[in-house]
């Protein structure tokens, strides 16, 4: 699927009846669209969603800059964003341009972390493609409010495994760690995602690049307070990737957004919140 950008082409999968409102998932940081679980989609079709999965840039089936080399993250945190390759706005230009080119109208948006930053940046960037924004477990400005637990960043600072094995592993273990483990971790499903994921498409410099874009993108709290679509953010309170001060940080930005912080979550979404979730959307998208 082309986007506005000749040279970004999207990998996008629709579920469930066009006619109905079109619902767009938005994954995170180095997520495929095999993140979002069967079930939850199939919820929310059960709602009369037309829902829309898609790769990022970067990874999956999308269109991977791997002319653009590896950008230094931590440089660019610093402020020597030249060699980013693109912001956040670039991605939320993609899914603006993957509407169009479905040709749908305003489209009900859920994002989660990076792709709760997506989203914002969309309806900031492109109010008349967004019909609400669900922005969950994200943040406006990562370097400044939400910012990750010492324990995550010196999990990143790590060496991260590159076989199928040991990325599998290493994908329990950041959800024991970083997840919701007292409101129940599906590791056969988890085990099954990061195999999959790895089959489809492994490019850890592709990863690289998106989080380079987290890094180097501008505050989105001044253009957040110009949103005047109906919007949600979800949080967990026990985050320890965007703390939930970030959720709290985009409520208050945006006019008029709904806050909802559930206790024992932390960056996941737990099977045990699912129904609250898609209650929550389809209430705001008037289903």
């Amino acid at each position: 699927m082309a986007t506005g950008d000749d040279d970004i082409e999207l990998y996008v999968e629709g579920v469930g009846d066009p006619s109905g409102p079109p619902l767009v998932l938005i994954a995170g940081h180095g997520a495929q669209l095999l993140f979002w679980h069967p079930e939850l989609v199939d919820a929310f079709v059960a709602r009369g969603f037309f829902v829309v999965r898609f790769d990022n840039r970067d990874v999956g089936l999308s269109t991977h800059l791997d002319a653009a080399g590896v950008p230094d993250v931590w440089a660019a945190a610093l402020g020597g964003t030249e060699a980013v390759p693109y912001l956040i706005e670039d991605m939320a230009d993609d899914v603006a341009g993957m509407l169009a080119a479905m040709g749908l109208g305003a489209a009900h948006v859920l994002g989660i972390s990076l792709g709760g930053m997506i989203a914002q940046s969309l309806a900031i960037r492109h109010g008349d493609r967004v019909a609400s924004l669900t922005s969950l477990m994200s943040t406006p400005a990562p370097l400044a409010v939400g910012t990750p637990r010492d324990e995550v960043i010196e999990q990143w600072l790590a060496p991260s495994p590159t076989s199928r094995e040991g990325i599998i592993e290493a994908s329990v273990a950041s959800a024991r760690r970083h997840g919701s483990p007292l409101l129940g971790l599906d590791e056969p499903w988890l085990r099954e995602l990061a195999g999959a994921s790895f089959d489809r498409c492994f490019d850890p410099d592709g990863v690289t690049r998106q989080l380079a874009a987290v890094v180097a993108s501008p505050d989105r709290r001044p253009g957040l307070a110009q949103v005047a679509v109906p919007t949600l953010v979800v949080h967990g309170a026990d985050d320890p990737v965007v703390t939930v001060e970030g959720g709290e940080a985009t409520a208050d930005a945006v006019p008029g957004a709904r806050l909802v912080i559930f206790d024992k979550m932390g960056h996941d979404i737990p099977r045990a919140i699912w129904p609250a979730l898609v209650d929550d959307v389809a209430a705001l998208a008037g289903r």
